[in-house]
């Protein structure tokens, strides 16, 4: 091993980390897999005055669509607003050519609402955060 190199703690990575190493693993990604196509996906929900009161975010690459974050504030759940958000990004990701799709959710979150959208559960991590699952779902778009 080269002594010359060595290895520093970062306590907040910044753009040039980020930028470093997030280039390295694309740039190895594609030598390796090809072309990922990858595109950011985002649907918002906006109140009457414009706030934004929820929205899903993910992205669509290799024929996946990836839902990263979705949120509907509290007080405006269960009145189908998810359901459009993910028919909507789903209808998008189909239309960039997706076949799956993938997310992950933790026990207090949403799992079950996934589940009555046709996600199945794939893998579990137990005590994630403790006393609670983070549940890895999929589907075929």
């Amino acid at each position: 091993m080269d002594n010359e190199y060595r290895i520093a703690y970062v306590e907040e990575p910044g753009q040039s980390e980020w930028g470093a190493i997030g280039q390295g693993i694309t740039d190895y990604n594609e030598q390796q897999a090809g072309d990922d196509s990858a595109q950011q996906l985002c649907f918002v929900l906006r109140a009457p005055d414009e706030e934004i009161v929820g929205g899903l975010i993910g992205a669509t690459y290799w024929n996946w669509f990836y839902i990263n974050l979705m949120w509907i504030r509290e007080d405006l759940r269960g009145q189908g607003h998810g359901h459009r958000l993910l028919a909507l990004a789903e209808e998008e990701a189909r239309q960039r050519g997706a076949k799956y799709a993938h997310l992950d959710t933790f026990s207090f979150q949403a799992p079950g609402f996934y589940q009555q959208h046709g996600y199945q559960v794939f893998g579990e991590l137990d005590d994630f955060p403790p006393g609670h699952q983070r549940y890895f779902l999929r589907k075929d778009l």
